[in-house]
């Protein structure tokens, strides 16, 4: 985070009134973190310098929106829906974050960071551009139900699968600085011929906190095996988002990369992504921003256009579909046998498909399954492995597995029936009794 916070010629707009409000709230800020370096008069000093830049900062917007109205801007509805984002979404969550942690270093460090971002990017650029010096790096925002569904299907998988309640700092993340910061983009390329890039930014302390708990160890930095699964954590939420929006047609990961931050900040410069959010997990903060029209220009079963009322609903509707359903892993390497069992249990239960023991325990973790459909004879890391791994592990021990597998033999099952699964199913069995089998575990587990 920078250590200064100055005010330069080069933020000037050229208009007075609005000229020293800037100086103004750039001068309050710059307070705020030579409050930092004082650990004794620290929260005192910030919960008043906070309370006076959240006043005068709104009593600013209020002024340079009547501006903007007496001059007939034309990006005012824009404007004021980034002023509107700024001082009742993300000054209010960055407040609720000092208070539950009574004023932590970290979330002074989050509020400063963040604020000091937002105040110098949005003067330099969407405030330049009401007298026409540049344009509006957030041209292509998109609808408020469109951000507000990729926002609920974002804090949904980070509860099921991370369990972090999540909540949004920013709709409109410009690469504002919240610590020390791990850079991830995903190139995607569609059916048809699109391309699509996504970035996820974590703070490094998220990354320590969610890689180390899937692991069982505790990282004090970040190192070569905190990005390589960081960059697995990324794939895993691309592939679980687009579960909740089936028709966007994310269909091929051509590369990812790790990048600086001036090679972040380089990919930002032009324009905003149209959907760029930031969020605070509890356990750190991260952002997701995605370039191109993969959710807008989604297209249904029909070949129509999904608008964002369309989008809402379609979000709504996954969610309501999978809420109530057990989550079944169904875990073979045959790709025959996975696709009969996604085919015979998906209208009933939310079926993951795993094709190797190490892609089920990954699947385990990242995402918990109330049931596990478990293959006897795999290459490299046989069923019986598998099971002995879930059954060390005390976060995971408890997960139910069923055996579903060709082999019968007296002694595959005598090894297996010592680490206790649930059952033992044998795949030559009828696809129905295979179905009712299942069904009556649930029964009996309901009970």
């Amino acid at each position: 985070m920078n250590k200064e916070m100055v005010w330069e010629d080069r933020f000037n707009i050229g208009v007075d009134s609005i000229d020293r409000e800037h100086q103004k709230l750039f001068s309050i800020m710059g307070k705020m973190v030579a409050l930092n370096e004082d650990e004794a008069k620290q929260k005192h000093a910030c919960i008043e310098t906070i309370k006076y830049f959240k006043s005068y900062s709104g009593k600013h917007c209020k002024d340079e929106e009547e501006y903007m109205l007496s001059i007939n801007y034309d990006g005012y509805e824009l404007h004021k829906r980034l002023h509107d984002n700024f001082r009742n979404k993300m000054l209010p969550a960055l407040e609720k974050e000092l208070i539950e942690t009574d004023y932590s270093p970290k979330a002074i460090r989050h509020f400063t960071g963040v604020c000091m971002g937002w105040l110098s990017g949005h003067t330099m650029t969407e405030d330049h551009a009401i007298t026409g010096k540049t344009i509006s790096k957030w041209k292509d925002i998109r609808s408020e139900d469109e951000l507000n569904a990729l926002e609920q299907t974002i804090i949904q998988i980070m509860r099921e699968v991370f369990r972090l309640e999540t909540q949004v700092i920013s709709e409109n993340y410009g690469g504002e600085d919240f610590g020390k910061r791990i850079y991830h983009r995903l190139d995607y390329r569609s059916q048809r011929g699109e391309r699509y890039q996504v970035f996820l930014v974590y703070e490094e302390q998220l990354l320590i906190n969610t890689v180390g708990h899937m692991l069982g160890i505790q990282f004090k930095k970040v190192d070569k095996v905190v990005t390589d699964a960081a960059r697995v954590q990324s794939q895993q939420l691309l592939e679980r988002i687009r579960e909740y929006f089936p028709a966007v047609d994310l269909c091929e990961l051509e590369k990812d990369s790790l990048l600086t931050e001036e090679q972040f900040t380089k990919a930002m410069e032009k324009d905003n992504p149209p959907y760029s959010l930031l969020f605070d997990t509890g356990a750190g903060y991260f952002a997701f921003c995605l370039r191109g029209d993969v959710l807008h220009e989604a297209e249904n079963p029909s070949g129509d256009s999904i608008g964002s009322a369309k989008l809402l609903d379609e979000f709504r509707r996954q969610m309501e579909k999978n809420a109530n359903k057990k989550k079944v892993l169904v875990v073979d390497d045959a790709l025959v046998a996975r696709q009969s069992m996604k085919e015979l249990l998906e209208k009933d239960y939310h079926v993951i498909l795993a094709d190797s023991g190490f892609s089920a325990i990954k699947s385990i973790v990242l995402g918990r399954p109330d049931l596990i459909l478990l293959d006897y004879q795999m290459p490299i890391c046989d069923g019986r492995q598998v099971l002995e791994m879930i059954r060390s592990n005390s976060d995971i021990a408890d997960i139910p597995v069923i055996f579903l597998t060709g082999r019968g033999d007296k002694e595959s099952v005598r090894k297996v029936m010592a680490l206790k699964p649930a059952g033992y199913m044998l795949k030559t069995m009828k696809l129905d009794d295979i179905k009712k089998n299942i069904d009556l575990f649930f029964e009996k587990v309901k009970k």
